[in-house]
C-alpha cells in the first residue's frame, strides 16, 4: 500500500490508533501507539520522535533522539487490541543525517538485499522459516543472591501422566510428540486459532502440527517470501502466537531448549537465490542442484561456526546443539538427511522447488540479522566458489568417532560462538551490509549481559553435583 492507500485502509477499518512496531537487537519487538488522527502523509517521511538510548545495545545518551518512519507496505489490523488499531514496522532514522541507523536490524535486512542485487549473482533471495516453539500453562522462574531455580508445567507435558485428580491421560511421550491427532494433541485448536489470527494479520500459513517434545511443543509453518518480508511476517509470527496463546490462558516460549531430556526448538531455514523470475538453484549436480547452489552450501558451512553467534545466540541454544541429539551440530550436507546441517529437500522435482534447508538455527535469533547473515555467508561461497567437499549419506548420529574426527561441528557455547564471530566475520563487512562497530557491539552485549552473566551464577545442578564434596 502506499501512505494515501493505508489511511484510507485505516479509515474502513475504524482505526483509533496507530501502533508502530521496531526491533531491537536481541529481536525483541518495541513499540508506540498514537492517537490514528496523528498519522498523516507527511508522516510516512517525517516519521515520529522516540528515544533511543532506552533500547538494548542501541545509541549513546548523547545521541538518543531518533526516528521511527513507517513502512506503508507492512501496514495491518492488529487482531488483539480491544480499540481497532493500524499496525505498522518502521524504519529508524537519525533525525539530522535523515540516514538509516546502523543499528537498526531491519536497515541491515535491508542492505543485505541491496547487496545481492548489485552484485549481479541474483536478484531476490527467498527464505522460509520454520519456527518450533512450547505452550506452557504455567512458569516461574527466580535468580538472585542466594536462590535460584525454574519451574516449568504444562497439563500436556508427560510429566503430569502420574497425577492423581482432574488427569485424562493422553499425553505424548517424551521424544514421541510427532504428528498424533487430538486428544493426544492437546492444543489443535489453539494452533488453528493462532493460524487464523495470523491470516487475519496477511501471513500466509502453510500448515500447522505438534512437534516431537511433549508438553505442547508446536509449529506453524508459514509461506516463503524475500529476506526482508520473511523476517517481518517472523516478528509478526511470534507477536500473533504469544497473544494467542496468552487468551488462552497458557504462555508460549521460543527459547530452545526450555526442557531437559526433550527435543529442543528449532527454526529449520530454507533458502533459495533467483534472477529474473528464474530458480538459481536448480541443477544437474548432486540431489538436482546447480553449481552455484553448491558454492551457496560451501559458503554456509565455512562460515558456520561464526553465523552460530547470530543464528543461535543464546547460552540456551547450545543446550541444543548438543553432538549425539537432535540438533544438526554437524557441519555437512546431504539430500533427506535430517542429521546433516544442511539438508536438501526431495519433496518435490520442480526447479521452482529447489532449495537448500540450514537446521542450525533457532527461533531466539533476531530474523533480521540471521537471515542477512546467513545469505552473505551464501553469497560468499558464491563469489569465491567455495567448495562444499563431498556430501555426507549417513546417519551421521550413528557414525563412530573416527569417522566423525574429519566433520567440523558448531561451536559447543555462546562463549565459543562469539570468538568464531570475532575472528570470522569480513564476509559480513562486504557492502557495508554489517558494520565493524555493530559487530563489536553484539559481541560485547552478548559477552556481558549473555554469556558472562550465566557463567557467573551457581546452577541448580552443581548442588546436586557438589554440595556434598
Amino acid at each position: 500500500m502506499t501512505p494515501k492507500e493505508v489511511i484510507e485502509y485505516a479509515r474502513k477499518n475504524e482505526a483509533r490508533q496507530v501502533d508502530l512496531r521496531f526491533a531491537d537487537i536481541p529481536g525483541i519487538w518495541h513499540h508506540v501507539s498514537y492517537p490514528i488522527q496523528e498519522l498523516t502523509e507527511e508522516s510516512f517521511e517525517e516519521g515520529f520522535g522516540f528515544d533511543g538510548s532506552s533500547i538494548r545495545a542501541w545509541a549513546a545518551i548523547s545521541e538518543s533522539d531518533m526516528l521511527l518512519v513507517p513502512d506503508p507496505t507492512t501496514a495491518f489490523m492488529d487482531p488483539f487490541g480491544e480499540t481497532p488499531t493500524l499496525v505498522m514496522i518502521c524504519d529508524v532514522i537519525d533525525p539530522i543525517t535523515r540516514q538509516h541507523y546502523e543499528r537498526d536490524p531491519r536497515w541491515i535486512a535491508r542492505k543485505a538485499e541491496l547487496y545481492l542485487l548489485n552484485s549481479g549473482v541474483a536478484d531476490t533471495c527467498y527464505f522460509g522459516a520454520e519456527a518450533e516453539f512450547f505452550i506452557f500453562d504455567n512458569i516461574s522462574f527466580e535468580q538472585n543472591q542466594h536462590s535460584g531455580f525454574y519451574y516449568i508445567d504444562a497439563e500436556e507435558g508427560r510429566w503430569n501422566s502420574g497425577r492423581r485428580t482432574e488427569n485424562l491421560g493422553y499425553r505424548p511421550r517424551y521424544k514421541e510428540g510427532y504428528f498424533p491427532v487430538p486428544p493426544t494433541d492437546h492444543y489443535q485448536d489453539l494452533r488453528s486459532e493462532m493460524v487464523q489470527a495470523m491470516q487475519r494479520a496477511g501471513l500466509v500459513v502453510e500448515c500447522h502440527h505438534h512437534e516431537v517434545a511433549t508438553g505442547g511443543q508446536a509449529e506453524i509453518d508459514l509461506r516463503y517470501d524475500t529476506l526482508l518480508r520473511t523476517a517481518d511476517n517472523m516478528m509478526k509470527y511470534k507477536y500473533i502466537v504469544r497473544n494467542v496463546a496468552y487468551q488462552y490462558g497458557k504462555t508460549v516460549t521460543f527459547m530452545p531448549k526450555p526442557i531437559f531430556g526433550d527435543n529442543g526448538s528449532g527454526m529449520h531455514t530454507h533458502q533459495s537465490l533467483w534472477k529474473n523470475g528464474q530458480p538459481l538453484f536448480a541443477g544437474d549436480g548432486y540431489a538436482g542442484l546447480s553449481q552455484l547452489a553448491l558454492w551457496y552450501i560451501g559458503g554456509l558451512l565455512a562460515h558456520a561456526r561464526a553465523l552460530s553467534a547470530i543464528i543461535a545466540p543464546t547460552t540456551n541454544s547450545y543446550k541444543r546443539l548438543v553432538p549425539g541429539y537432535e540438533a544438526p551440530v554437524n557441519l555437512a550436507y546431504s539430500r533427506r538427511n535430517r542429521s546433516a546441517a544442511i539438508r536438501i529437500p526431495m519433496y518435490s522435482p520442480s526447479p521452482k522447488a529447489k532449495r537448500v534447508e540450514f537446521r542450525p538455527p533457532d527461533p531466539s535469533c533476531n530474523p533480521y540479522l540471521a537471515f542477512a547473515a546467513m545469505m552473505m555467508a551464501g553469497l560468499d561461497g558464491i563469489l569465491n566458489k567455495i567448495d562444499p567437499g563431498q556430501p555426507l549419506d549417513k546417519d551421521i548420529y550413528d557414525l563412530s568417532p573416527e569417522e566423525l574426527r574429519g566433520v567440523p561441528s558448531m561451536p559447543a557455547s555462546l562463549d565459543e560462538a562469539l570468538d568464531c564471530l570475532e575472528q570470522d566475520h569480513a564476509f559480513l563487512l562486504k557492502g557495508e551490509v554489517f558494520t565493524e562497530e555493530l559487530i563489536e557491539a553484539y559481541i560485547q552485549y552478548k559477552r556481558k549481559n549473555e554469556a558472562e552473566a550465566v557463567r557467573l551464577r551457581p546452577h541448580p545442578y552443581e548442588f546436586e553435583l557438589y554440595y556434598d564434596i
